[in-house]
């Protein structure tokens, strides 16, 4: 840990930065890394001394809180898993304030509230009120869900919530490190606050999301996006130099960023779809069933009908679309 932040550190040069790692690792399977537990905690706070750095760590009970202040940790996240259930939330929520009136100097600089691991942008303003009672500032991470960005959500957020800054998380919204400088880029067009990015000395012997994780060479690059636009002041990430662009120009990037995405999502459900009709080609072949079915491709077209209400398109375009894909389809199965 002192090597992994002493270098980015090095990378860094004066960009501020707070050194984030994860005492707890909440993991899909019992058998995956968990975490060096709380023992990792005076490993951060040694980074903390050492090199002077602010350390973060990732909490998910109360008990997590009180060790994590305890030890003298900076900064506190709520990790996506947590976030999906406010029960926990409001018990970090309740452990901070509890510790806040033992002793005064027992509060942390901050909290970082991750998004639900599903859409759920209404869950994840309730979690950054419930932190917000307790008195300490708070920022938003956007990380995404199922490695998709969900861009609706977040700009739901910024609209709602715009006093509180807001962080992509590259890493976990990717998957992959190579994707990780193309988001980093796209939130400077969205204005976000900052950026918490996965870095490792070498990815490859990672204990956990080796895949998404760049090297601290190629931190200081990545985030100059953001850099060239914000400044980390006091507990907050506050934007520096003119933000004329903020408003009418920023809210179209916002909606065409939605719109990419949606494509994105038509074009794979697309492809989905010609995959299953490739397969079922396969099927009709085995049994010797022709391609074009007439009652099959009736029976869909009246679902159509129904829709038109439902979704608000025009049964028009509905049905020209449709064709073309069955179209498409019929030629997959041949």
């Amino acid at each position: 840990m002192l090597l992994t932040a002493r270098m980015i550190q090095d990378a860094c040069g004066e960009l501020p930065f707070i050194f984030r790692a994860g005492a707890w690792k909440p993991r899909t399977s019992p058998y995956s890394f968990q975490g060096a537990g709380e023992e990792a905690l005076q490993w951060l706070v040694e980074v903390k001394k050492t090199l002077g750095i602010e350390v973060a760590t990732e909490v998910a009970t109360a008990e997590h809180v009180r060790a994590a202040l305890k030890a003298g940790i900076d900064y506190l996240w709520i990790g996506a898993r947590t976030s999906a259930n406010p029960i926990a939330v409001q018990a970090i929520a309740d452990a901070i304030a509890e510790c806040r009136l033992q002793r005064t100097d027992c509060r942390p600089k901050g909290v970082l509230v991750k998004n639900p691991v599903h859409d759920d942008c209404a869950l994840w303003i309730g979690n950054i009120e419930r932190i917000e009672k307790t008195g300490i500032p708070v920022m938003a991470v956007h990380r995404g869900c199922n490695h998709q960005p969900h861009w609706q959500m977040a700009h739901t957020l910024r609209n709602t919530r715009p006093d509180i800054p807001l962080l992509i998380d590259p890493s976990h919204m990717s998957g992959e490190a190579t994707r990780v400088a193309g988001l980093v880029k796209q939130a400077a067009l969205l204005e976000y606050n900052g950026a918490m990015i996965e870095v490792h000395p070498t990815p490859t012997r990672a204990l956990s999301d080796a895949k998404q994780q760049i090297t601290p060479s190629e931190v200081r690059e990545t985030l100059d996006p953001l850099a060239t636009r914000y400044r980390l002041v006091s507990d907050f990430l506050t934007p520096c130099g003119d933000k004329q662009s903020a408003g009418t120009e920023t809210e179209l990037t916002w909606l065409r960023a939605e719109i990419d995405e949606l494509d994105e999502v038509l074009w794979q459900t697309i492809a989905k779809r010609m995959d299953v009709s490739r397969r079922i080609g396969e099927w009709k072949k085995e049994h010797h069933v022709a391609p074009l079915q007439p009652e099959r491709y009736k029976e869909i077209v009246n679902k159509l009908k129904l829709k038109e209400e439902q979704l608000g398109l025009p049964q028009e375009f509905m049905q020209q679309l449709f064709d073309l894909i069955h179209e498409e389809s019929l030629r997959q199965q041949k």
